[in-house]
Formats: structure tokens, sequence, C-alpha cells
């Protein structure tokens, strides 16, 4: 005969109700378990897994060490700065403190979930939180997640015990987690005023506000934000509006619509309904432990999605409601100690698929062969791949320059990703639309980074670094010629092409003197237009599409595959339409920049294979176009 589930809320005057099934050491093992093999292998994925391009500039925040910056709290750069300081100057190294704070947070739902409910929910929940794919890939990337979900579960933590009875050290261990919250990102204010939001709408809530140990907490907490404050007194509002406005369209878009599917996908489709159904059951319950944990998390979930419909959708948000998932955990076993338990199971594992599914996403970024074979599709993990070749590029060119030589990056990206690599905290950085895009020209500007050009060059020879790959390709051609604007006509390139050319690299060197104002000259554009990337063609096929390179023109192209020059293209064929579509292009061969080959594969197995340009221009540079796929019949 099937058990009947135990309240899910015990009186506040009895002890916690243990969970129904006996077998609480099963439960324990499960839980550490998980802890050792997740633990284990983020460790394993974190040692092998490039940097990614956030990791970085926190890297680079951290060598320039400072209360606050444009883009967050200090705490993140501080982290890093400890993690290689201790661990050295390596991925791993970077992501060590990051990966033990997450740690934390199974053990904290684990032990908040027991003292209310009894220690076999506390290690189910504990489970559970190992298990979320958001929270169970915590600290894998040196980002500011990690402390925001200690912060967020230090309040919900010291919130619960104050609601039993207002004391000194619930009250400290509030003022710890609102610390370590506004240390951590802006973001975390959400958890603040949905959190205060809560306290508000409980009877007992409002007895906790009225006590006024519980407002020394809270104004402790206000005062971790000062050097945030201060920064942006002192910058005038730049990393606020960053923030709030700038990166935000504030202007109603559907694509808030995606939320749901998007996280049911990434929170697994089970557990995201058994957290929105255990947070509607304990918003019901009278016990106000349960109706703080639902309100919490309920609000913080629906917040975001509200914010869906307004806020960026261009950078990563895909992680912000984190901090009420890890509210409503608590809640989650004695829901599902109610369901079917075929169901049950089903959500374990569904859960356990899925933070399989993201740790093997990882692990596949982290190995070259498996990341090219992507290259042509849209989530190709352009921001974790090619830095170590393109480090290797930067030493072997400088290395041929004279001493002295400067390096200067083309974006954040690139400085911040070249000064990790090369232990270089000052490669200065160009101006660029991503540095204010991601909120960092300020901060740039701050540490003496940022150069005008060569004005700021003098007699220095200099390589620079830049990446087409930054830039959206109908933009490309103004974004080269912006950089004539800067350093002057640009140089046959070094070429560095990761990932059949999806992550590209161009190094110049810039010998003085710089002719700023000379004729732009810029690195070759193309486009072929037939066959198009992915599409079926039989052993014998024609190739055509447009090419040209501004100041000097090109002289030929020849069609590449799989690397291998396999036919010289007829070039110089008209193409009106390339002119009227790059209008401000210079290339001294228009109209007539088209181009046509015949294409003999027949002594090439059937499948994909990489089909590519090389560019000879009129200059005497050769320039390897990026390679899209075609599948030989």
């Amino acid at each position: 005969m099937r058990q009947v589930p135990a309240p899910l809320h015990p009186s506040r005057d009895t002890p916690a109700v243990q969970a129904p099934h006996p077998d609480r050491s099963r439960a324990r093992t499960v839980f550490w378990a998980l802890f050792a093999g997740v633990f284990a292998l983020k460790l394993l994925v974190a040692a092998r897994l490039p940097l990614f391009v956030d990791e970085a500039f926190y890297w680079l925040e951290g060598q320039h060490l400072a209360p606050a910056y444009s883009d967050l709290p200090g705490m993140t750069a501080w982290l890093a700065r400890l993690g290689v300081t201790l661990g050295g100057d390596t991925a791993l190294g970077l992501r060590l403190p990051f990966l033990l704070l997450a740690a934390l947070v199974p053990v904290l739902v684990m032990r908040i979930t027991a003292r209310e409910y009894g220690r076999e929910y506390g290690w189910k929940a504990g489970s559970f939180a190992l298990l979320l794919p958001l929270s169970g890939t915590l600290g894998l990337l040196a980002l500011p997640d990690a402390a925001m979900a200690v912060a967020t579960l230090l309040c919900v933590d010291a919130g619960a015990k104050l609601l039993r009875q207002v004391t000194a050290a619930a009250a400290l261990e509030l003022a710890l987690g609102l610390s370590i919250g506004a240390l951590s990102h802006y973001r975390f204010i959400a958890v603040i005023g949905v959190g205060l939001i809560a306290l508000l709408l409980l009877p007992d809530g409002r007895r906790v506000l009225r006590d006024m140990r519980t407002w020394t907490a809270i104004a402790i907490g206000a005062a971790a934000w000062a050097p945030l404050v201060a920064w942006n007194f002192d910058n005038a509002d730049a990393g606020l509006r960053f923030q709030l406005v700038d990166r935000h369209p504030w202007a109603f878009h559907i694509e808030g619509l995606w939320f749901i599917a998007i996280q049911a996908l990434l929170v697994t489709p089970l557990l995201f309904a058994a957290l929105l159904a255990a947070g509607w059951r304990g918003n019901r319950s009278a016990h106000p432990s349960s109706r703080y944990f639902a309100l919490l998390g309920g609000l913080v979930v629906l917040g975001f999605f509200a914010l869906g419909f307004f806020a960026d959708t261009e950078r990563v948000s895909f992680h912000w409601p984190l901090p009420g998932y890890l509210a409503l955990l608590p809640l989650l076993p004695a829901l599902l100690a109610a369901w079917p338990t075929w169901l049950r199971r089903a959500t374990w594992a569904l859960a356990g698929v899925g933070l399989v599914a993201m740790l093997g996403y990882y692990t596949a970024v982290s190995i070259p062969e498996l990341r090219a074979r992507t290259a042509a599709q849209k989530w190709y993990p352009s921001n974790f791949a090619g830095w170590d070749e393109l480090a290797d590029a930067v030493k072997l060119e400088r290395a041929e320059m004279p001493d002295g030589t400067r390096i200067v990056a083309g974006s954040f990206k690139l400085g911040a990703e070249l000064g990790f690599a090369l232990g270089e905290p000052r490669i200065a950085v160009l101006d660029h639309s991503l540095n204010r895009k991601h909120g960092r020209a300020p901060q740039l500007r701050l540490w003496g980074l940022w150069t005008r050009g060569a004005e700021d060059w003098g007699d220095d020879p200099v390589l620079l670094v830049t990446s087409p790959s930054d830039v959206p390709y109908k933009d490309l051609l103004a974004r080269y010629h912006g950089l004539c604007a800067m350093v002057g006509p640009l140089p046959a390139a070094r070429e560095v092409n990761v990932d059949h050319g999806r992550q590209r690299f161009l190094l110049f060197r810039m010998e003085p003197p710089h002719a700023v104002g000379a004729e732009c000259t810029t690195p070759g554009m193309a486009w072929i237009d037939a066959p198009v990337s992915g599409a079926a063609v039989n052993r014998r096929f024609d190739v055509r599409g447009w090419a040209f390179k501004d100041g000097t023109g090109l002289e030929r192209v020849e069609v590449t595959l799989d690397g291998r020059v396999i036919a010289t293209a007829r070039y110089g064929l008209n193409s009106p339409g390339t002119k009227a579509f790059w209008g401000h292009s210079t290339d001294p061969n228009h109209p007539r920049v088209g181009f046509e080959a015949s294409v003999d594969a027949g002594g090439l197995a059937p499948g994909v294979h990489w089909l590519g340009l090389r560019l000879h221009g009129a200059d005497g540079s050769v320039e390897a176009w990026p390679e899209q796929p075609v599948n030989l019949r």
C-alpha cells in the first residue's frame, strides 16, 4: 500500500517533519556521489575548455584591481586575480575560485531544505541542485553567476530563519548574502527587490521588517554597493546607463515568448514544470517559509519572463532566472513525493540527461575537431574558438619584427584574450563597436588602453591584430575603411583561419612612418553565390560569385576544395550588383569583379567537403577566404 506523504509544511512550533521515505541513507549517498562526480567532471572540463571572451576580460580587470569596473562590481575580477595567483595563469587556475563557490550551492540548498522539511528532502533537493543544468554547470566559466547564486541562497536561508525568529546570527547571514550579491552584479538588485516584496506580503515578514537587526543587515548590504555607486558618480553613470539603458531596447518585442521554451529546455521540461508547480503549491501554504520560497522564486522567474519582452535579446540571458529556481528547490521534493513513481523517475532521469548534455556541449567546444564540424552552423561557439592559434601566430609574427614592436588589438575581445595568452595586461585596443556594445569602452579609457591609432604610435612599429569575425559581414568593408582612417592603408596580412575560417584573424605589420590619410587599401572581400553553403552537388559543378579588394584590386581568384586549389576561376565578369551594394568600394575593377569556375571533384569521396577561395591581389597579397561545406553526391 502506498504511503501518504508527510505534510509539506511543518509547524513553526515543532521540529521539521521528516519526509515519508525512511531510507535517508540512500538519499545521502546519492547526493554525495553526485556531488563528487559532477565536481570531478567540471574540473576536467574546466581544465580543457578554451577561455570565454568575458572570462578573459575579467582576468584583465583582475590585473588592474579596483573597487568596481565599468561592467561589474569588483568581486568577479578579485576572484579571477585570486585564481591565477594561486592556481597559475591557466584556464583552470582562473576558474578555480568560481568552481569552489559553485560547489557551495547544492550544499546550501540541502541545508535549507533539511531544516525546513527534513533530511531526506534536503538530500533530494541538493541532488536536484546538482542536476539542474543551469546550476550544475556553475563555475565552469569564471563568471559572476557563481557568486550571485551563493549570495541568493544565503539570503534565502537567512530570510527563512528570520521568519522563524529574528536573531543576530540570521541577520548577519543576511548581511553577508546582500554584500556578496552587491559585489557580484547589478542584476542582484532583482533578488533584493523581490525578497523585500516577499517579506512585505507575509505577516511574519512584516514583523521581520520591524526589527532593527534586519535593517542593520540591510544597511550593511546597501553599503556594499558604495564602490559601484562611486564608480558611476566618477564616470557619468556609464556603467549604470549600460546595464539599464544602453543594452536594452525598452520596446516590446514578441521574442520574449521564447523564454518559456528556452527555459523548459535548459531546466529540462519535467523539472521546469515541477518547479513552477512547487512554487504555486508553496504560495498557497499557511507556512511562512514555504510562502517565502514560493514568492521569492516565482516572482524572480516571472519577473525575468516579463522583462524578456522589453530587454536585450542579443546577448546571453538564459541564465538570469537561476536565482528564482534556486529559491524554489526546497519546495520540490515534497511536490515530487505526491507524483507517480514513473513520473518522479522520469524527472530525475531527464534532469540528468540535461546536465550531461550541457557538460557535453562544453566538452565538444574544447575539442577542435568536433568544434570545426559546426563551422557552418549558427550556433558555432566563436567566443571559445581560435585563441591559442591566434596567440601562436602573434608570437611568430612579433619575433620577425623589430624589438619594441607594440601589439594593438582591434577590439576588447582580442586585447583580453591575447593579454591572457601572452601574459600582457597592457595591450592597447582600437575603437570598436563591440567595446561600447559590451560596456567595456569606459574601462579601457580609464586604464589608458584605448588608442586612437597611428597618431598615438609615433615611430613605433606595431603589430595590429584584428578579427573580421567580430563584425557582421554587411559592415565589414566599412570597418576596414574605419581602420584605414585610424592606422593608414592596410598591408598584406598574415591570416589565421580557424575552423575553416569561421573564426578569422588578420595580423598586419604596421611599419613606420604610418601613412594616415593615404588611399585606403583593404583585405579582399568575396562571396560564393553558387553553390550555397551545405548544397548537394555533383562531382562536376560550377562555382559563381564575386570578389574585390579596395585600393589595388584583384588579379585572379582560385577555387579550393579542402584547402587544395582545384580550379582557377575566370575573373573579371560583369557584376554591377556588387558595386551597387558596396557603394563605397574603391576597387578599380568595378563592375567587373565577378567570377565563375568549373570544378571537377571526381577523385574525391562522396560526403561533406569544404569549398573556399584564394584571392590574389594586384599588390602581391594572397588571401585564403573562409570555406563553406558542400555535399558531394
